[in-house]
């Protein structure tokens, strides 16, 4: 997840809950991989199906809104998405997309320029998004270094995990 990140955007408005990234009858799981089939089908349907691996999603205020299901990001992460870019996020979705990996990124401006199929660059250390479509840069607050290493860690199962393992090898020596 280091370095420059490439892929295509999917756009979206906003407002979108927690039920359109992932409506409640495929929340009996939280395998990543069986949610992010049916990821945005309460939006829509196929969605999910044409997404490549590493593609964004950008949308505008509040995303995540809704329910407090951890599903939701997990969802996206099982897409492919590699980051989503976002005016607002809503507060519980922040939270569970730290919690789960899921790389976030807020920007104003960003997310009022990408259209629907622009090809963006991402810089994660510099919080900097290019348009290479409309060849236009944006900004956005970096994340903090310590929300940037639970991400890395694939969330805050692996950040923890981690970090006892580490203390459990220290108890050893």
């Amino acid at each position: 997840m280091k370095g420059i990140m490439r892929g295509k955007c999917f756009k979206f408005g906003d407002n979108i809950d927690t039920d359109m990234i992932i409506p409640v009858k495929y929340c009996n799981t939280y395998d990543m991989a069986e949610l992010g089939k049916h990821c945005m089908a309460g939006y829509e349907e196929n969605f999910a199906k044409n997404i490549s691996t590493g593609d964004f999603l950008v949308a505008g205020s509040n995303f995540g809104c809704g329910s407090s299901r951890e599903n939701a990001p997990l969802a996206i992460k099982g897409c492919g998405i590699q980051a989503v870019i976002a005016s607002s996020f809503a507060r519980i979705f922040l939270r569970n997309a730290i919690n789960v990996g899921l790389l976030i990124f807020e920007s104003e401006e960003a997310s009022q320029k990408i259209s629907e199929g622009d090809q963006l660059e991402i810089i994660k250390e510099k919080g900097l998004i290019r348009n290479l479509t409309r060849v236009e840069t944006y900004s956005s607050s970096p994340l903090p270094e310590f929300i940037t290493t639970i991400i890395e860690e694939g969330g805050l199962v692996g950040y923890v995990r981690k970090k006892l393992k580490g203390k459990q090898e220290d108890c050893l020596s």
